[in-house]
């Protein structure tokens, strides 16, 4: 409903696709995108019509392969090395996109790591290094899609949003997590960095989301689920009574990328299993 006195934006044009490509013709950038779930975003996206720029900052192997699996799709696909946590880094990876692609219209954050320890025993590097890449490397990444998309605005035929941004995030940006205070920290920081980006550029149709994956198998949490002992105790804190998938993480970033998701921005899609559901409580409190 528009207000008295405001200027009526433009109506809402949703480009009529093919569901199979409801990407199709739009440009994303993948942080982290060699493995894990960056990898499948990165596949997914790709297969979903998205010409995507996939960032790694080692196993080149590994960024080459996912290259070679969104080429197969159909999409066109770059490998960009660089490590987000460094602006000038961050800024030729931008350039290079730039050059390749012409623009962006969906960033996904997804670049992340552990450096886990009790807190008496964390070191200032163990803290910063991981603050650096899962936040400020997000803040980096996020404000450098955001001078693109208010640049070029809304191309209707495209995308009725002028830019989304998808921020990587976790359960534990709600779930205190003993012995993770730097990652949980970072997590819990990229909660209300992603609500205070999305309130500040929704008037110019830039639209910013975040994702909080529980327990997923993925090479950054092998231990948790490598072993039948450590799979059970897992699943003490898994309701559905599975592990995740990369791919149940990649489906919902194609859809939270496309039109069909246009109204939504500011919001965090728990995909957990229920972790986020405190399943302690189900047979106490």
């Amino acid at each position: 409903m528009q207000k008295p006195g405001n200027e009526k934006l433009p109506d809402v044009v949703k480009p009529d696709v093919d569901p199979l490509k409801i990407l199709k013709g739009q440009k994303a950038l993948v942080t982290g995108a060699n493995s894990g779930i960056g990898k499948a975003v990165a596949i997914a996206l790709g297969k979903a019509g998205a010409d995507v720029a996939v960032n790694y900052i080692g196993h080149e192997e590994q960024a080459v392969a996912v290259c070679d699996e969104i080429k197969k799709a159909g999409s066109k696909a770059i490998m960009i090395k660089a490590d987000v946590s460094k602006e000038d880094q961050v800024l030729a990876m931008y350039q290079q996109m730039y050059k390749e692609f012409g623009t962006i219209d969906i960033l996904v954050s997804n670049a992340g790591v552990q450096r886990d320890a009790p807190l008496e025993k964390m070191t200032l590097d163990q803290w910063n290094t991981v603050i650096g890449i899962n936040l400020t490397g997000q803040f980096l990444c996020a404000r450098e899609a955001v001078k693109e998309f208010k640049r070029r605005g809304v191309k209707k035929d495209v995308s009725c949003a002028a830019g989304k941004i998808i921020c990587m995030s976790s359960v534990h940006q709600v779930i205190p997590w003993a012995g993770h205070v730097n990652y949980a920290s970072s997590k819990g920081g990229i909660h209300m960095m992603m609500q205070s980006i999305a309130q500040e550029v929704a008037p110019h149709r830039i639209r910013v989301n975040a994702i909080a994956p529980g327990a997923i198998q993925t090479p950054i949490n092998t231990s948790a689920w490598s072993t039948p002992q450590a799979y059970n105790d897992l699943m003490k804190l898994v309701p559905y009574n599975r592990i995740g998938e990369p791919d149940d993480i990649a489906h919902c970033a194609v859809w939270l990328s496309s039109d069909y998701a246009d109204y939504i921005t500011g919001t965090t899609i728990f995909i957990d299993g229920g972790m986020t559901l405190f399943p302690g409580f189900a047979t106490g409190g």
